[in-house]
């Protein structure tokens, strides 16, 4: 039954057999975005770090790969950061 649903209809099947794979960065920003907007401290605590700098250099990471989906309140002390 399963040979003929796939043989009626191969780019089902393609489309079935594609995975979406996602960097550690992307989940960070979708943990991110699912807290809000929070100090790199609070961030890391929610990715299960128990130190406040754990998430620098993914932080530095996201900074370079992927701009356009983090935004950083850098007027203030400690930053914020915020998923877009």
């Amino acid at each position: 039954m399963m040979l003929e649903k796939l043989e009626k209809s191969p780019e089902v099947a393609i489309i079935a057999t594609q995975e979406v794979f996602k960097t550690y960065e992307l989940i960070c920003l979708d943990k991110l975005k699912e807290i809000g907007r929070s100090t790199a401290r609070e961030w890391s605590y929610a990715m299960g770090y128990n130190h406040r700098s754990s998430l620098a250099k993914i932080i530095r990471r996201i900074k370079e790969r992927y701009p356009e989906k983090l935004k950083i309140y850098e007027d203030r002390y400690p930053r914020l950061y915020e998923a877009m």
